[in-house]
C-alpha cells in the first residue's frame, strides 16, 4: 500500500473501525528495524503505516508511560482515565458498546431513565438514512462526551 497517498482523516477513520482486540506485534520486530528517513514525505509515509500496523504496540507503550506517570503524580491518574475514556469515545465500536451496557445496566434499576438514553432516529434523505453516520452515547451526540471527558484535565 502507498502510505503517501493516505490522507491523515482516512487513517483516522481505518483507526476508528479497525479491530482493536489484535494481539501486539513482536517486540523484536516493533524495535529492530529503526532507520531515520531522509525526507518528510518519507516520515509522513512511515508514521502513517507504522500507526496503523503496531497499534496495539504503540497503545501498550503508551499506557506503560502513562502508568509510569501516574505512579509519579497521583492525581494524573483521574487525568489519564478521563483522557482514556475520551479517546475511546471517538472509536465508534467503543461508543456503541458502552452506551448499550450502559443502557441495560441502568434499564434493570430505573426503566423510565433508560428509555430517555435511547438513541435518537437518524435523519432520512429521500427514503435513505443519511450518509453522515451519527454515533450516540446514552442518547446524546458522541461529540458531548468526548468534551465533557476532555475538560476533566
Amino acid at each position: 500500500m502507498d502510505w503517501g497517498n493516505v490522507t491523515a482523516e482516512d487513517l483516522i477513520g481505518a483507526l476508528k473501525e479497525v479491530d482493536w482486540t489484535s494481539p501486539p506485534r513482536p517486540l523484536n520486530e516493533f524495535f529492530s528495524r529503526f532507520t531515520i528517513p531522509r525526507s518528510y514525505s518519507k516520515w509522513s509515509s512511515r508514521l502513517k503505516c507504522n500507526s496503523y500496523y503496531y497499534r496495539t504496540n504503540y497503545f501498550i507503550l503508551i499506557l506503560l508511560i502513562l502508568g509510569v506517570a501516574c505512579i509519579l503524580r497521583p492525581l494524573a491518574i483521574l487525568a489519564t482515565a478521563l483522557s482514556a475514556l475520551s479517546i475511546a469515545f471517538l472509536n465508534d465500536s467503543f461508543a456503541a458498546t458502552f452506551s448499550e451496557r450502559v443502557t441495560r445496566t441502568v434499564r434493570k434499576f430505573s426503566p423510565h431513565l433508560a428509555a430517555k438514553m435511547r438513541p435518537r432516529h437518524m435523519p432520512v434523505i429521500r427514503g435513505r438514512p443519511s450518509a453522515k453516520k451519527s454515533v450516540y452515547i446514552l442518547g446524546q451526540p458522541r461529540l458531548l462526551f468526548v468534551l465533557l471527558f476532555s475538560a476533566g484535565n
